[in-house]
């Protein structure tokens, strides 16, 4: 069974955002490695420095990979991306696979086009899809409490930042919905459990 766990976090938050998570999962017996990121650099870049780090860390072992919001997306594009990365399983937590709403209505302003830097491509509507065989689960919040909020109403259920149908990926294994807003989702215990629950079994309570 694979033990080893590869976490990346959300868009202007450092690895240690992710150190309560990575508590919880090395308490359950797995071994985490922080991905820190330089968010506001292109998807190229970055999905090229998190292969560098998956090979690096890991010495060729398969892995399990979770990702909080835009490290949920760079997760996903990165395995996609390089299939000589050996997968055990992967979970997005409110990740836009699909593009943001919210994320587009920043980039109308100036100053949240310098905050997004060359990421703000991602926040364009797309499709989304696994090409993996490995389990790809998905938790997406439901409680509108984010900083999307202050730039309008997000229309359907949402987290606040992220709307629960910019988190579906063609070929997704599971999804489960929380009642939690955007940045509490790498922080509940609930979640905590759900997440390695599917890294050991594939699927959500």
């Amino acid at each position: 069974m694979a033990r080893d766990v590869v976490l990346a976090p959300g868009l202007w938050m450092p690895g240690v955002a992710m150190a309560l998570l990575a508590a919880r999962l090395a308490r359950a017996g797995y071994a985490p490695h922080v991905f820190a990121y330089r968010g506001r650099s292109s998807l190229e870049s970055n999905v090229a420095r998190l292969a560098r780090f998956a090979r690096e860390a890991l010495q060729g072992s398969a892995a399990h990979f979770v990702g909080h919001s835009l490290g949920g997306v760079l997760i996903l594009e990165t395995l996609n991306r390089h299939p000589e990365l050996p997968v055990a399983s992967a979970v997005l937590l409110g990740a836009p696979a699909r593009g943001c709403l919210a994320g587009r209505r920043l980039g109308t302003a100036r100053l949240g086009r310098w905050m997004m830097g060359a990421c703000g491509e991602l926040w364009r509507e797309r499709d989304a899809a696994w090409k993996r065989e490995a389990p790809l689960g998905i938790v997406a919040g439901t409680a509108p409490l984010g900083l999307g909020r202050a730039l309008g109403r997000l229309p359907g259920p949402n987290d606040g930042v992220v709307r629960v149908e910019e988190t579906v990926v063609d070929g997704m294994t599971a999804r489960v919905l929380a009642p939690l807003g955007h940045t509490l989702l790498i922080v509940s215990g609930t979640v905590g459990r759900q997440v390695e629950r599917f890294m050991r079994e594939g699927r959500f309570e």
